[in-house]
């Protein structure tokens, strides 16, 4: 079984592991469990860095080798997926999220998500 990681859940790993939820660390201590990122996350860490969010002090460069670096696979974004966001009702209008959506979706992913609002999308998305 094979999942993508949300943003946050991401930035959690990497930096602060003991404020990811319970499902998360499960996942991530499983070796039989594959875990990818978007580039879309490694896009919006950018993104909300440079715009001085605080809770996106993160740099982008660094946590793109460092999820390499522990194995998780970039699953590469393609025009499919961000065709996809058109079909997704209007849940939610963040836009790094919604492509996550549409990428778990046409990848056969679970979406673990750190956020209620992407969890009510439908397919399968889990909230951790």
């Amino acid at each position: 079984m094979s999942f993508l990681f949300d943003t946050h859940l991401l930035l959690w790993a990497a930096a602060s592991p003991d404020r990811l939820p319970e499902l998360a660390r499960d996942i991530l201590a499983n070796p039989t469990l594959q875990v990818a990122f978007s580039p879309a996350s490694i896009w919006e860490v950018a993104i909300k860095t440079s715009l001085g969010r605080p809770d996106f002090q993160v740099d982008a460069k660094r946590l793109h080798r460092g999820l390499l670096a522990a194995g998780y696979r970039d699953i590469g974004i393609t025009s499919a997926h961000t065709a996809a966001v058109a079909d997704l009702p209007p849940v939610h209008k963040d836009p790094f999220d919604r492509l996550l959506v549409a990428q778990a979706k046409l990848e056969g992913l679970t979406l673990i998500t750190s956020d209620p609002l992407v969890a009510r999308y439908p397919g399968d998305i889990r909230l951790a």
